[in-house]
């Protein structure tokens, strides 16, 4: 059966490095796979992520934030990945609904039943069947962000940072059997090592 893995983290956590590195492992293995990622692969995808990380001049509330991935997630879901999964090819994903939960209620305090059940509408209750997640101090993952084109969420506060961090390992401690935590400032080799090591068991045969 395929497999659906997500990887998550904090800005500047290098889980966009360490996603490509998997997808480029399980192509040369010459398993099926593809790569993806939130909020704009889709043609209404594309759209949104505008709206949500670049549109400095237009006041997005939290609410609108909320619904605005999980537009974007439903149409990557229907559009994307459950196509993909039920061919047969593994998906990749960076970024999925736990970024939502992380980002819209702990960093801006939105009513987590509330945010959980956009989620599932977005998600159409698919769940990845192993989430990455790259966790590295606040400081040291903003360090690495260019100061120049910062997006909406980069600008946001080291408080709010903070908030998503804390976050994420609460969902990962909540979900050990879902949810791989590694330690993002090691080095780019042993995080693959140790993210191949998770993968490898699970794939077939």
């Amino acid at each position: 059966m395929a497999l659906f893995i997500t990887f998550e983290g904090g800005e500047g956590c290098g889980k966009s490095v360490q996603s490509r590195r998997l997808y480029r492992r399980l192509t040369k293995a010459g398993i099926p796979v593809i790569l993806t990622h939130e909020p704009g692969v889709t043609a209404l995808g594309k759209r949104i992520t505008r709206l949500l990380k670049w549109s400095k001049d237009i006041k997005i509330s939290p609410m609108a934030e909320l619904l605005l991935f999980n537009t974007s997630r439903a149409q990557l879901v229907e559009e994307v990945i459950r196509p993909s999964l039920e061919k047969g090819v593994n998906v990749i994903c960076d970024r999925y609904a736990d970024s939502t939960t992380a980002y819209q209620g702990y960093g801006r305090l939105l009513d987590m039943e509330t945010v959980a059940a956009a989620n599932r509408a977005g998600t159409q209750g698919l769940v990845p069947d192993l989430t990455i997640l790259l966790d590295m101090p606040v400081e040291e993952g903003l360090a690495r962000k260019s100061d120049k084109n910062r997006d909406r969420f980069e600008t946001e506060s080291v408080n709010f940072h903070r908030n998503v961090r804390e976050g994420y390992l609460e969902m990962a401690e909540s979900e050990p059997e879902r949810w791989l935590v590694v330690v993002a400032t090691q080095s780019k080799e042993t995080i693959a090592g140790i993210i191949w090591q998770r993968v490898s068991p699970m794939l077939p045969g």
